[in-house]
Parts: C-alpha cells; sequence; structure tokens
C-alpha cells in the first residue's frame, strides 16, 4: 500500500504544530506564566524550547520520515538486525491510548462550554453561581460523557477522510480559523480597562518576583513545560514525518512548528494576562482560571457572551487538533502493524478510545472515591501522571537515543535524514550533546517529576515511587545499551 503524504509544506507544518497546539498552551502556559514572574519566565521557557525540545523533534521527523511507517513499525524498519528496540513501540501506543482517555473528556469540556456561552446559560451568574456551573458539569457523567463522544466522532471523522483530504484539510482550516480568533481576542484584552499593566507584567522580565517564588522552581517549570508542550515522546510527532517528502530539511520545518506553538502559547497569554489585570483577577490561579475565572470575566466585559463563545470555540480548536493528530497516530500504528484498510483501522479505535475514556468521567463522579495518587487526586490525574511523568520523557529519551546510538539506528543515518533536502542544516557537533548532555536533561525532568508528586507523601512512599521511577529508566538503558549489535543485513 502506498504510503499517503501531505499535499503542502503548510500542510504539514499546520498540522504538525496543531498537535503541538493543545490545551496546554492556552490553559497551562498563562498560568504559571504569572505564577513565575510573567516576562522572566518566558525568557526561560524560550531558552529550553531550543535546547531540550529541537533536537528530539528533529529526532521524531526523522524517524518518521526515514521508516515511513508510524510508531507501529518505524524501529522495525530502522533498527539493525537482532535488535530489540522495536519491542519499546508500545510506549508510544499506550502513551497515545492513555492521553487520549481523558484529552477527550477535556475537549468535551471545551464543546459543552462554547454551548454555554452561545446559549446564554452562563451570563448573568455570580461569581458562585459559574464556579457551581462547573461543579455541576463534573457531576454529571452522562453530560461529561456525551460531549466527549462528540469530539470523539468528530476527530474520528476527520481521520476516516485520510491524511490529505481529512487531517491536512481539515486541521488547516482549524488552526487557520484559531489563529484569527485568537487575534480577535487578543485585541479585545488590549482595549480593556488596565490592560497595560498586565501586558507589561507578561513582557518586561522581573527576576525578582521570580526570586519570591524560587529560581530553581522556575527554571524546572520553564524547563517541563518546554519538554512538554510539543507532545514529544509517544510519536505523535513522528507519523506526520511519515507523510513527509524529502524536498525539505527536517531542521528548518522543526523551527517553522516550534515557532507556530510558541506564537500561539505566547498570544494566549495576550488573552487572558491582560484581562486578569483589568479585571483585578490573579495570573497565576492555576487550571479553575478556564472554566470559573475567565467565564466571570466574560460576564463583565462588553459584548461578553460574544467573547466567551468565541473564545472557548478558539478552545475546542486547540483541543480538537490535538485529538485528530493523536487519533491519526493509533490510526496508522494498527493499519502498519496489521495491514489493515483505514476504514477498518478507524472503526476499531473508535470502540476503543470511547471504552477507555469512561474511568476518567467516572472519576469526578460515580469513582471519585477513588484516589490513586493520595487525597484528591482521581482516575485522571492518575491517568495524566502516567502519560505526563512517564511515557512522554522516556518515549524522548527513547527516540534520542535511537537516534545516536551504533546499535540502534546511529547519528550518522539520523543526520543524513535530517538533512535531506534544502533548507537549515542540523549541525554535526549537536552529537556530543544529544549523547552526554540532552538525556540527561531528560532524566532529570522524569525524576523531578516523581519527587514532585510524592514529595508531600510519607518517607517510605517517595523512596518507594522514587525506585519505580529508577527501574523504569533502567529498563530504557537496558534496551538501548544491550541490544544486540549486528549490522542490518543488506
Amino acid at each position: 500500500m502506498e504510503r499517503e503524504k501531505f499535499g503542502s509544506r503548510l500542510g504539514f507544518i499546520l498540522v504538525s504544530a496543531g498537535c503541538a497546539v493543545g490545551i496546554g498552551n492556552v490553559w497551562k502556559f498563562p498560568y504559571i506564566c504569572g505564577m513565575y514572574g510573567g516576562a522572566a519566565f518566558i525568557v526561560m521557557y524560550l531558552a529550553f524550547l531550543v535546547i531540550l525540545g529541537f533536537p528530539i523533534l528533529v529526532s521524531e521527523f526523522a524517524i518518521g520520515r526515514a521508516s515511513r511507517y508510524g510508531m507501529g513499525r518505524a524501529f522495525e524498519t530502522l533498527e539493525p538486525a537482532g535488535t530489540k528496540w522495536h519491542r519499546l513501540k508500545w510506549i508510544s501506543i499506550i502513551g497515545c491510548f492513555l492521553l487520549m482517555s481523558f484529552y477527550t473528556m477535556v475537549a468535551g469540556w471545551m464543546l459543552y462550554y462554547t454551548y454555554l456561552e452561545l446559549t446564554g446559560k452562563l451570563t448573568g451568574l455570580s461569581v458562585d453561581g459559574v464556579a457551581d456551573a462547573f461543579s455541576a458539569m463534573l457531576g454529571q457523567p452522562l453530560t461529561m460523557g456525551l460531549w466527549a463522544f462528540v469530539a470523539i466522532v468528530i476527530s474520528f471523522g476527520i481521520c476516516a477522510l485520510g491524511v490529505k483530504n481529512g487531517v491536512e484539510k481539515i486541521t488547516k482550516v482549524m488552526m487557520t480559523f484559531l489563529i484569527i480568533l485568537m487575534i480577535a481576542l487578543a485585541i479585545n484584552s488590549a482595549t480593556l480597562p488596565n490592560a497595560s499593566e498586565g501586558f507589561k507584567f507578561y513582557l518586561v522580565p522581573d527576576f525578582a518576583s521570580v526570586k519570591q517564588s524560587g529560581f530553581g522552581t522556575a527554571i524546572f517549570a520553564a524547563m517541563s513545560h518546554s519538554f512538554f508542550t510539543l507532545s514529544l515522546g509517544i510519536g505523535a510527532m513522528e507519523i506526520f514525518g511519515s507523510y513527509l517528502g524529502k524536498e525539505k530539511r527536517l531542521s528548518g520545518e522543526a523551527i517553522s512548528v516550534m515557532i507556530l506553538d510558541t506564537l500561539v502559547a505566547l498570544t494566549a497569554g495576550f488573552i487572558i494576562i491582560p484581562a486578569c489585570f483589568s479585571f483585578g483577577v490573579e495570573p497565576g490561579a492555576g487550571p479553575s482560571l478556564l472554566f470559573i475565572t475567565l467565564p466571570n470575566l466574560f460576564n463583565q466585559m462588553p459584548f461578553g457572551r460574544l467573547w466567551g463563545t468565541l473564545f472557548f470555540i478558539f478552545m475546542s480548536f486547540a483541543a480538537l487538533s490535538t485529538v485528530v493528530a493523536v487519533f491519526e497516530n493509533l490510526i496508522a500504528a494498527f493499519m502498519d502493524m496489521k495491514n489493515w484498510e483505514r476504514k477498518k483501522s478507524v472503526a476499531v479505535n473508535f470502540v476503543i478510545v470511547t471504552l477507555i475514556s469512561i474511568p476518567a468521567i467516572l472519576g469526578f463522579n460515580v469513582l471519585s472515591k477513588f484516589q490513586p495518587l493520595g487525597s484528591g487526586t482521581g482516575i485522571m490525574d492518575l491517568e495524566d501522571f502516567i502519560v505526563s511523568y512517564n511515557l512522554l520523557p522516556l518515549g524522548s529519551l527513547l527516540f534520542v537515543m535511537f537516534c545516536i546510538r551504533r546499535n540502534g539506528w546511529g547519528f550518522e543515518n539520523f543526520l543524513k535524514e535530517a538533512n535531506a533536502g534544502d533548507g537549515v542544516k542540523f549541525p554535526k557537533w549537536v552529537r556530543a550533546y544529544m549523547q552526554y548532555v540532552l538525556p540527561i536533561i531528560v532524566i532529570v525532568v522524569y525524576l523531578k517529576g516523581y519527587y514532585d508528586t510524592f514529595a508531600s507523601q510519607s518517607k517510605p512512599v517517595l523512596i518507594g515511587w522514587m525506585t519505580f521511577a529508577l527501574v523504569l529508566l533502567g529498563v530504557i538503558f537496558g534496551v538501548s545499551l544491550f541490544t544486540g549489535r549486528k549490522k542490518k543485513a543488506e
């Protein structure tokens, strides 16, 4: 079966950026920016985006384009004969399923809030009334299930049309409207009273405020977000490399995706932070900013119902673009491994994703007493922990080591693929950095995530979880260091 390809370079960039541009960009970035000193945090974030995100993103693109497969068969195609790298493909596949097990629910929240703003059901509510509306939604599994199902149907429907006619064409439209909506919302925020104070906070670095929260904490927050923002480690980017031609070098493509992803995150701050300053709201308020604080702000704005509707349409596009991208990775994996037609793979994955989305929904109501990571946590927290603090960093480490080790694909093969075509060249001198420094940074992010999650619990619990983290890390290194070293048969 001939491999599908993108119809244009712009399509590839917009679809890849659509995967990266998820809820984290517009939900998490503004509030952690608010927590860690505004522009000072942005400076650190951009530095780590280049240091950490760029080489891993190029690695994923290169593996996809060289193999012409998604993670279902990419390692098998490129690994030397007799090696076992392909066994670790399940990090990607399981990671995508687990990510969708709660991300589809959150995408449903965005669609539901679009409906609430559009119909005026949040208009005129008191501050407590808006908070109660969010709590009421979490307590209604049928409501959450319905809207999650709508998100699943829309996204699989797009994927069923194929890469060029579905994923590329429709994601290009979504991303175009997303950018237009962001610009309109940012302009509106700029016209609000006292918005200049928000712009000052956002654009002028204030390292004194960073000192208050702790430089170490702020630096790690910037490092972590720069790592997670590009959806690296579970093959969500690798799959789009497999649909890419060899006309352009991969460094330039990666830079384009990173720039677009960063512009969306920064523009989200231009929407949210001036509005917070205008109405005296703390911009570091946390995730409740999205569903409680902002609807209250819209209720105070002129034409607030309109701006609230446009904001949640924008959020829905951001969520659905990621869902479509990850669904495509799952669909392609089964097409490659099982030699299925696209329609069959869509149908099977539709059933699987629908079923595995149920536990996270029930975790807020029927199964709320199940608190797997301690008091106040739920099933979604567990699923997010497995993906964000385990599979993303371990998968990224795997991609890097596969590209640099001689018993893997090897740096020379990686460099040749990355530099095929015209454009920005991936420098050869980066090899030492990717081999010795980058894995250490990823490991630090990985272990610090475990420590932060369990530091508040008893010492034996913390030691137990840190030991478990080291065991998982040992599995990755065990495969990469001791797998067979036979040359691949010609």
